[in-house]
């Protein structure tokens, strides 16, 4: 059951994530090439990164044709119905934000089937959860979402921790799952609405030096 719960999560992750990446693709009016390599990075990342992290070889993002076609999937359907999907009020921080909660609990919940201590695994979910969003922003050349001062990472991290919280307290798993991906979709989302945001830089309204 949890590794059903874990492929669903994933699976799920990786399509909402892609979607993302798509979009962003779109709108800076890449080939369908450019677009399916941007949907595919934005999915599985993230997934990539955490298997490498905790020795699960090959990562399932190569080794199941599943992500590649979800990513694919994304993608394409992004690319032929643009039009549509972005009637949809911010598409992109949405979809991200999804795909952010996603990926955060189910790499929590990996890495606690994997035997990483409770801190390690609320870590690696953080990053299975932001890995996505930054390779796609860098294939774009723009700053990463996570280092805008926004509510993202710990966001991530919030959710992460909740499902570590569970484990420890022997709560069902996918209880445990469900309420850490609703807390961290909730900050991010009220984050987007209601621009909160960590405390950011004062530079004085001077520019820094060279």
């Amino acid at each position: 059951m949890t590794h059903f719960l874990l492929l669903v999560l994933d699976l799920l992750g990786t399509f909402v994530f892609a979607l993302s990446g798509a979009l962003t693709g779109v709108r800076r009016q890449l080939d369908l090439f450019g677009v399916l390599v941007l949907s595919f990075a934005a999915g599985n990342a993230g997934g990539i990164t955490r298997d490498l992290l905790i020795g699960a070889t090959p990562p399932a993002a190569i080794a199941d044709w599943r992500y590649l076609a979800v990513s694919m999937l994304a993608g394409i359907v992004t690319f032929y119905r643009y039009a549509l999907i972005e009637r949809l009020k911010n598409p992109v921080q949405l979809s991200d934000a999804a795909g952010l909660a996603l990926f955060a609990v189910a790499g929590a919940q990996k890495a606690l089937a994997h035997g990483l201590n409770p801190a390690m695994a609320a870590l690696l979910g953080m990053l299975t959860g932001v890995g996505g969003g930054i390779l796609r922003d860098v294939l774009v050349t723009q700053i990463p979402t996570v280092l805008r001062a926004d509510l993202y990472a710990v966001a991530a991290l919030a959710g992460a921790a909740i499902v570590v919280a569970g484990d420890l307290l022997q709560v069902p798993p996918a209880v445990s799952t469900l309420a850490g991906a609703a807390v961290c979709f909730g900050l991010r989302f009220m984050a987007i609405r209601y621009g909160w945001h960590l405390p950011r830089a004062a530079t004085g309204g001077q520019e820094p030096p060279a």
